[in-house]
C-alpha cells in the first residue's frame, strides 16, 4: 500500500488538503467522508451493497498516530460491505472503490468513532484518516452450496423481508449469456413461484430482500431450470442464469404466533395438497418448502381433545415422511435419516419411517444400521418384501467390505513382511562384510 507522504497529517492542514485534493463521496456530501486516490484500480468494477470485500488497512490520527493496521497482524480484513458491520465511513468509502485502488480516507466523527470515540486510542469527537487498499470482493453467497449469489444494485427500504407464503410483486430480468429472455412485471407467492414460472433461486432469495431493493441473482442451474433447461425461453440443460429482480411490494403472510390452532390446521391442509402437487411433478425443492411451512407451524403444538391430538400428529408425521422422501429424491441423506427420526420419536414402529431411513443409511453405506432397520420393518410386517430383498443387499455389501478389508490387510501384512525380509538381508550381508 502507498503512503500518504505527500498529505500532512496535523490537524488543520489535513482537513485542508484533503477538502482540496479529495472527493466527498458522502450521498448528502457533508464532507464526512474525503477520498483520495493514492493508486487507480484496475477494471473499473466497485463493490455493491452485501458484498464480501477483502481490504488491507492503516487507521491514524491527524497527528500521524498510527491507532491500528492489518498489515502489522498479516492479515487482510473482511466484511459484507453496506451492511453496517463496519464504521460508516468504510461502508461509504469502499463502496466508491475499485478493485486494487488505494485511497486515504478523511472521517468526520460522526462517520468513525463518534462523540464517545475509543478509549485509549481516539479521543472523544476526533476526525481519524484511514489508508485503505481493496484487495477483492465477491458477491454475496445466500446458500451454502454456493448456488445463488446476490449482488445489491439499490438497496431496500427498512428491515422487513417476504416470508414463506407471502406476496411479492417484482420486476424480473432473467439472462443467459448475454441474451435477455424474460423480462416482465409479476406477482407470486413466495414459496410458489414455480407456479409463474419464476425459478427456484429467484423464490429463494426473497427472503433476503426489502421492499425497493434491486439485486442481480447469479444461480447455478440447481436454482435456475435445472437438468431440463427452458426450451420457451431457448435455455439449453443444467446453465447458470442471471435475474436481475427488483422487490417493489409485498405483503406478508401471517407467521406461526399470528395464527390460533384451528388457523393453523385449515391451512395446512392446503399446504400439504401443495406439496403433493410439487412432489409429483418432481419439483422435490419446492415440496420441501411447502412440507417444511406445516412443521414448523404445528410441530410446538398440543391441542385440546384426543381428536385434534391426533389431526396435529397426523399432519406432523405425514410432513416428516414427505420430507424424508423428497431428500431422497434429492440425495440429501442426512436430511432423511432426521426426519424418519422425528417420525421413529412418535411412532417407534412406523414402517415407512424404518424403511426410508434404511434406504438413507444403506446409500451413506452404513451397511450394518442400514440393515438393523429393515430387519425392524420385518418384525413390523413381515410380508414386507422390499425389506427382505434390501436385507439380501446389506449383506452383500457387508461381505464385499469383509472381501476388500481382507485383501487391504493382506496386501498391507504382505508390505511389511517384505520389507523386514529386506532387512534381514542388508543386516546378514553387513555381517558377512565383516
Amino acid at each position: 500500500m502507498t503512503t500518504d507522504q505527500d498529505l500532512p497529517m496535523d490537524g488543520q492542514s489535513a482537513t485542508a488538503v484533503f477538502a482540496a485534493k479529495g472527493i466527498d463521496v458522502t450521498t448528502n456530501k457533508d464532507h464526512g467522508v474525503i477520498k483520495v486516490v493514492k493508486h487507480e484500480g484496475r477494471d473499473g468494477d466497485q463493490p455493491m451493497i452485501g458484498d464480501r470485500v477483502t481490504v488491507h488497512y492503516t487507521g491514524k490520527l491527524l497527528n500521524g498516530k498510527k491507532f491500528d493496521c492489518s498489515r502489522d497482524r498479516k492479515e487482510p480484513f473482511c466484511f459484507n460491505v453496506g451492511k453496517g458491520q463496519v464504521l460508516k465511513a468504510w461502508d461509504i468509502g469502499v463502496l466508491s472503490m475499485q478493485r486494487g485502488e488505494v485511497c486515504t480516507l478523511l472521517c468526520q466523527p460522526e462517520y468513525a468513532y463518534g462523540p464517545a470515540g475509543n478509549p485509549d486510542k481516539i479521543p472523544p469527537s476526533t476526525p481519524v484518516v484511514f489508508e485503505m487498499e481493496l484487495l477483492n470482493f465477491e458477491g454475496e453467497m445466500l446458500t451454502d452450496d454456493s448456488g445463488i449469489l446476490r449482488r445489491i444494485k439499490v438497496k431496500g427500504d427498512g428491515y422487513s423481508n417476504p416470508n414463506d407464503g407471502a406476496t411479492v410483486d417484482v420486476h424480473l430480468e432473467g439472462s443467459c449469456g448475454g441474451r435477455l429472455f424474460d423480462c416482465r412485471d409479476i406477482s407470486f407467492i413466495v414459496g410458489e413461484a414455480e407456479d409463474k414460472g419464476v425459478p427456484l433461486g429467484v423464490d429463494r432469495a426473497m427472503d433476503k430482500m426489502q421492499k425497493g431493493e434491486c439485486c442481480i441473482l447469479y444461480l447455478k442451474p440447481k436454482y435456475g431450470f435445472g437438468s431440463e433447461g427452458k426450451p420457451e425461453y431457448k435455455i439449453g440443460p443444467d446453465k447458470d442464469i442471471i435475474y436481475e429482480v427488483t422487490l417493489k411490494d409485498f405483503q406478508r403472510a401471517k407467521e406461526s404466533w399470528e395464527m390460533d390452532l384451528k388457523q393453523k390446521l385449515d391451512l395446512a391442509a392446503g399446504v400439504k395438497h401443495k406439496g403433493n402437487q410439487y412432489f409429483k411433478a418432481g419439483r422435490h425443492h419446492q415440496a420441501v418448502i411447502q412440507y417444511q411451512r406445516i412443521v414448523s407451524w404445528l410441530e410446538m403444538e398440543c391441542g385440546t381433545g384426543i381428536e385434534q391430538q391426533k389431526k396435529i400428529q397426523d399432519f406432523i408425521l405425514t410432513s416428516h415422511l414427505n420430507l424424508a422422501l423428497c431428500f431422497l429424491r434429492l440425495k440429501e441423506y442426512s436430511q432423511v435419516v432426521e426426519n424418519c427420526n422425528k417420525v421413529i420419536e412418535l411412532d417407534e414402529n412406523n414402517e415407512k419411517a424404518l424403511y426410508r431411513r434404511g434406504e438413507a443409511r444403506l446409500l451413506r453405506n452404513e451397511f450394518t444400521l442400514a440393515m438393523a432397520d429393515f430387519q425392524q420393518v420385518l418384525q413390523v410386517n413381515p410380508s414386507n418384501r422390499a425389506a427382505r430383498a434390501q436385507i439380501s443387499i446389506c449383506q452383500s455389501k457387508i461381505k464385499e467390505h469383509h472381501e476388500q478389508d481382507k485383501k487391504t490387510y493382506a496386501n498391507m501384512f504382505q508390505k511389511f513382511a517384505e520389507r523386514d525380509a529386506k532387512v534381514c538381508k542388508l543386516t546378514i550381508s553387513k555381517q558377512n562384510l565383516i
